[in-house]
């Protein structure tokens, strides 16, 4: 495969990276969500906790898009030319299609130094390439790409419609795009979001970091408990019915102290950090998600929802 003919513009390939020399324009949002997010992925990098994480989302991955396990997925990549990860940032998962898929070729791409992390660490599979990019301006030709790949990312990008739009148009007719999208919360929730999202700008990375502390902290806290309790519904408020823990009634209805056990302290406020400190993270609606498929003529092939989110593989009409 020749790399070069992916792209609209010329690149260089240096071992396996991509580079290009048009630049992209980050907006102030953009801009301060990309070092959010290179500063986290270094710190998850030296996280002794962090395989833990990625088997996570391995196994999460299969639920998220419809497969059963990882012979369904390396199966279903076999007739894949192009793979392609936006917003992969440290590669683990661009990594593990790569090894999955040894005849296609991945692609992965971010925004953030994360990549060249990645491209570092991954240096020793053939057929992994990584690109540093904004993943709403890949430079990719269109119809390009044979399964396309957006999870938990697009709503970190500065316009999440244009973005879909954008990777909608480098996939195949014939290919899949598998999209993840963060779903809206309770009101008081989404309230407290709002506020962090207006005003983050206000705040050093190190007082972000030093919440993002104190808020894994309560969610340890509320989970040693060990309290479940039936949810009474609140309709007005977007809250559901149902048992569930204290630390999880709290961190889906009202703040978000994620906590794992498994995960540990640094790799449960990691992931508290990077939905607080970027300037960008839009939730969504299956309303909203059911409009921007049908603005870009794609149907789902599968479809998932969950507390956290909607996600599916989607492909054109």
């Amino acid at each position: 495969m020749n790399l070069e003919s992916l792209f609209q513009e010329r690149v260089e390939i240096s071992g396996n990276l991509i580079k290009m020399d048009s630049q992209y324009l980050e907006a102030k949002n953009q801009k301060q969500t990309t070092g959010i997010f290179s500063d986290k992925w270094e710190k998850v990098d030296k996280s002794e906790n962090n395989n833990i994480f990625f088997d996570f989302q391995y196994q999460w991955f299969f639920d998220l898009y419809g497969f059963k396990d990882e012979n369904d997925i390396s199966n279903y990549l076999k007739d894949k030319k192009i793979i392609v990860d936006t917003g992969c940032g440290l590669g683990y998962k661009a990594a593990w299609l790569a090894k999955l898929a040894p005849n296609s070729v991945v692609i992965g791409i971010d925004i953030s130094d994360a990549c060249l992390i990645a491209a570092k660490n991954y240096s020793d599979i053939p057929n992994l390439f990584f690109l540093k990019r904004d993943i709403a301006d890949t430079k990719l030709v269109n119809n390009s790409v044979d399964f396309m790949i957006c999870d938990q990312v697009i709503m970190h990008t500065e316009n999440p419609d244009f973005t879909f739009k954008h990777l909608a148009m480098k996939t195949k007719r014939e290919g899949e795009f598998a999209c993840y999208f963060y779903r809206k919360k309770a009101l008081p929730r989404e309230l407290v979001d709002d506020y962090f999202r207006n005003n983050v700008h206000k705040y050093s990375n190190e007082q972000i970091w030093k919440f993002s502390e104190q808020l894994t902290e309560l969610g340890k806290r509320l989970d040693a408990l060990k309290i479940d309790f039936e949810v009474p519904e609140i309709e007005l408020l977007g809250i559901e019915k149902g048992k569930m823990s204290i630390q999880r009634f709290v961190y889906w209805n009202f703040l978000k102290c994620f906590w794992r056990d498994d995960w540990g302290f640094d790799m449960s406020m990691s992931t508290n950090y990077d939905w607080y400190a970027p300037s960008n993270a839009r939730r969504f609606s299956v309303e909203e998600v059911n409009h921007i498929l049908s603005e870009n003529k794609m149907k789902s092939t599968h479809f998932h929802q969950e507390e956290a989110c909607f996600s599916g593989r989607f492909v054109h009409i």
